[in-house]
């Protein structure tokens, strides 16, 4: 699994979950209890996984809802 982005705003990755599961892209989010466990501040941003192969469509979809969303990390 690749990164495709890391946020803090739990609602705006729910939304980019449920996207990226209707088009066929499983994802999991990395740091989730973590984030949650230093009290939600914002320290530890939360980061959405993807399988490598599908990185570069999960980015177009996340590009189309979310749009100035990504860093480009590659």
């Amino acid at each position: 699994m690749v990164e495709l982005l890391r946020l803090n705003d739990p609602v705006l990755i729910s939304y980019i979950l449920s996207v990226l599961e209707d088009e066929g892209i499983p994802a999991v989010v990395l740091d989730e209890h973590t984030s949650i466990l230093e009290g939600s501040i914002g320290a530890i941003q939360r980061r959405v996984m993807v399988a490598r192969e599908d990185l570069h469509m999960a980015k177009r979809i996340v590009e189309d809802v979310a749009p100035g969303e990504l860093r480009d990390n590659d």
